[in-house]
């Protein structure tokens, strides 16, 4: 499966912006997709999931109540919707998803096999 991320730019803070990825391929119903972010010199960030075709939403404790992650099955997309953006969100954006992800291994980069190309975020102040 390949992943294509798109819908990064500049945006003010308290701004909104929509991220969303794209899956080729097919996707099974074990398919897990989340969203990771990455500022320079630091590791890799869970940022949201959505474990597999659940519906089950998981969120980074920075985002919970900014960012709402979506899913669409049909058309194997995920999408990032984030609110009230804050400088600190300034990040490369990455879409990962992988199989059989366990629940306890969700916010783990490590956990996914399948990443995006990555796009850049930057919150002005």
């Amino acid at each position: 499966v390949q992943l294509q991320a798109s819908g990064g730019g500049l945006v003010q803070a308290g701004g909104s912006l929509r991220l969303s990825c794209a899956a080729s391929g097919r996707t099974s119903s074990s398919y897990t997709m989340g969203w990771f972010r990455q500022t320079p010199g630091k590791d890799r960030e869970f940022v949201a999931a959505m474990w597999r075709s659940s519906g089950y939403q998981y969120y980074a404790d920075s985002v919970k109540g900014r960012f709402t992650i979506s899913r669409d099955n049909a058309k194997n997309t995920v999408s990032l919707q984030m609110n009230s953006l804050k400088p600190e969100d300034t990040a490369v954006y990455f879409c990962a998803g992988a199989n059989g992800v366990i629940l306890s291994q969700i916010r783990i980069a490590q956990a996914y096999s399948s990443w995006g190309q990555g796009t850049q975020l930057t919150v002005s102040s």
